[in-house]
């Protein structure tokens, strides 16, 4: 199948808020998208975006069934680590079912990989979630290493009342 993996653009984003969408409801977490479409925009297209995307895009002659052309998305953002110096956190990573097979997953880690190299970063960081062994085996077959098995690190978070809690604030006012 042709497809072509290029950087997104603002009239991108209502597809790759529907491809996220559709990875949470794929991840069953639907109820953890707390986001707009609003904020969403404005965090990835506004005047300072605090992400960026590669989209996967088919000719229209094999547009999905529900007549989408966009049918991939990887979407990361600029991070540092203090040993290896500038880094990449790869967000999401999402091929539409019906497109998966055909080299466009590999395709949009290869290139946001040629990415990271030309922005001169040291690491590509993803976090996959434990149960998902098919997301973990295509990063692994790529060449990541798991973290959490051979340096023991996890991956703390604060949302929330914990952050407000943190704070000091009242997550009510």
């Amino acid at each position: 199948m042709n497809f072509t993996i290029r950087p997104a653009v603002k009239a991108d984003c209502k597809d790759i808020w529907r491809l996220i969408r559709e990875l949470a409801i794929h991840e069953k977490v639907a109820n953890k998208v707390v986001l707009s479409y609003e904020e969403f925009e404005q965090d990835g297209f506004g005047k300072k975006p605090l992400f960026e995307s590669l989209v996967a895009e088919v000719p229209e002659e094999n547009k999905s069934k529900e007549g989408f052309t966009v049918v991939g998305v990887a979407l990361y953002y600029y991070t540092y680590c203090t040993w290896n110096g500038r880094a990449v956190f790869l967000e999401d990573l999402y091929v539409m079912p019906g497109f998966r097979g055909f080299g466009i997953g590999k395709s949009l880690l290869s290139t946001l990989a040629k990415v990271v190299l030309e922005k001169s970063c040291k690491l590509m960081e993803v976090n996959v979630m434990a149960e998902n062994s098919q997301s973990r085996a295509f990063y692994t077959a790529a060449g990541a290493w798991d973290v959490t098995v051979m340096d023991n690190w996890h991956t703390l978070c604060f949302d929330g009342k914990s952050l407000h809690k943190l704070a000091n604030k009242d997550p009510e006012s």
